[in-house]
């Protein structure tokens, strides 16, 4: 293996591990802060309502129903939340790991000897699936790519995998439930507003 193929085997599993690190950290964030972040919003518009008609509608109600049934949800990892940000925690270290070996390997000759390195990343990669847990929380894919990507410093991945907006930092799903709300909105606005169109 030449050095070059060695650095970006490197940098992708720099990715994995941390994406990995940042989801364990996404789902302990969503435990920790959503139902406080539930409850203050349904606080508000329960006593915005009492001043706007428009928030006492059944409609709002029963999104609020939806939210807090979500809220309930959330409340089944809470036993498991300090293992998420342990977990989180060891993982993160070994991304630091990772971009010691990238700048060690990057500094080196040609035509170096890389098995030594190769092994380390190897390590590396079974330290990483034996701490991993594989049951994250709902929606925590998609704030993990913010955490990674909008918070973390990932040059020297990006220096070999060249990251896209679209692409990479923006999960698919996330547009699609994104335009799906919007053409949703659209499709109310239609119905409210401009009811002689249909």
């Amino acid at each position: 293996m030449n050095k070059n193929d060695l650095l970006k085997m490197i940098a992708q599993k720099g990715y994995d591990v941390g994406f990995g690190a940042k989801k364990h950290f996404a789902t302990y964030d969503i435990i920790e802060k959503a139902p406080g972040w539930i409850g203050f919003a349904s606080t508000t518009v329960g006593v915005l309502g009492l001043v706007f008609d428009s928030l006492s509608t059944k409609l709002i109600s029963a999104v609020f129903v939806i939210v807090g049934v979500s809220g309930l949800y959330i409340s089944f990892y809470n036993h498991e939340k300090q293992t998420y940000d342990d977990t989180g925690t060891k993982i993160i270290r070994l991304c630091n790991e990772l971009k010691a070996l990238y700048f060690t390997v990057k500094g080196l000759p040609d035509n170096s000897n890389f098995q030594p390195y190769i092994d380390q990343l190897n390590e590396i990669e079974n330290r990483y699936y034996s701490y991993s847990i594989s049951k994250q929380i709902l929606a925590s894919n998609w704030y993990a790519h913010y955490k990674f990507f909008w918070e973390h410093q990932i040059d020297w991945m990006d220096e070999q995998l060249h990251f896209k907006l679209f692409k990479d930092k923006i999960p698919l799903s996330f547009m699609l439930f994104f335009l799906l709300v919007i053409l949703i909105i659209l499709v109310y606005i239609l119905n409210c507003y401009l009811p002689f169109i249909c």
